[in-house]
């Protein structure tokens, strides 16, 4: 339970982070515990983790600004292991590092800077950067959908977690669809727009679309040409080409023989034309 101090400077804080909210971080206290903070990050532009959703919580202690709080951030990044203490400065790794001064705002403009960077410390990864866009491109999903485990949670039915602090895949996105249920609003239209398969997070076929091509066998042939008649048309092509150079190549290795067959040809027809000469004039 929050003191009396701590509870008046965290309501005193969320007022001026909604009225001066860092760029690309919101971020606000559950309704039930002033001392469980949920944010999330937005990625920024020229970076992997852009446009991606980061969500994660700060756990402050009761005697917070005296103490800092744990860091975690649960959605996955590449960068951190999700839902796992992170080893910061601005963290409770290091109480006596932390500076009174700071806010929450001071807090998670620090963690966006040290997520941008390639320190390492307890609790990050290293990722490429193709792999961190793929997952920022996905982290909508894995908010709203538990990680893609949300057609497994039957309606009504709360499923079991160690607490906050142990949020991962398989709760079907309720804890954030409980702290963040605007923005799972708009990350499920989202998904419906881009036809993003809950599941797995991967984009479902149009088969309006493609039905519609397939309609006549021109279109489909047409469709298939890049990958199919393209490539044969060029292997026949190319295999009469190879085939005539084969024929040039053999004669090129074995040139040597060629010339003997030649000269043993020459002169055998020689022989018999003065055979057939000798035989003349015997008879004449």
């Amino acid at each position: 339970m929050a003191t009396r101090a701590a509870h008046k400077r965290l309501t005193r804080e969320y007022q001026n982070i909604q009225k001066n909210p860092p760029p690309f971080i919101v971020a606000h206290p559950s309704e039930t515990n002033i001392l469980e903070w949920h944010y999330i990050l937005t990625g920024p532009p020229k970076t992997p983790y852009e446009n991606g959703q980061y969500w994660g919580t700060l756990i402050f202690p009761p005697e917070y600004p005296f103490a800092p709080p744990a860091i975690r951030m649960h959605t996955p990044s590449g960068r951190f292991q999700p839902s796992t203490r992170l080893c910061l400065s601005i963290s409770d790794f290091h109480p006596k590092s932390f500076n009174p001064a700071w806010e929450v705002s001071t807090i998670l403009i620090g963690l966006l800077s040290f997520m941008t960077s390639e320190e390492m410390t307890t609790g990050s990864v290293s990722a490429s950067e193709s792999e961190r866009r793929l997952l920022a491109a996905r982290s909508r999903w894995w908010n709203s959908t538990g990680g893609g485990s949300h057609s497994g949670v039957s309606a009504g039915v709360t499923p079991s977690n160690k607490g906050i602090n142990n949020i991962k895949a398989g709760d079907g996105g309720l804890k954030f669809r409980t702290e963040w249920q605007e923005v799972d609003q708009e990350n499920w239209h989202w998904m419906k727009v881009n036809r993003i398969d809950i599941a797995t997070g991967q984009i479902v076929p149009d088969t309006t679309v493609a039905a519609a091509n397939s309609c006549s066998p021109e279109t489909s042939a047409f469709r298939r040409r890049p990958v199919g008649s393209g490539p044969r048309l060029g292997a026949v092509m190319e295999g009469g080409q190879v085939a005539k150079e084969a024929g040039q190549s053999w004669v090129r290795r074995h040139k040597f023989l060629v010339v003997l067959g030649l000269i043993f040809g020459y002169v055998l027809v020689s022989r018999m034309y003065q055979d057939m000469s000798g035989v003349s004039t015997v008879r004449s």
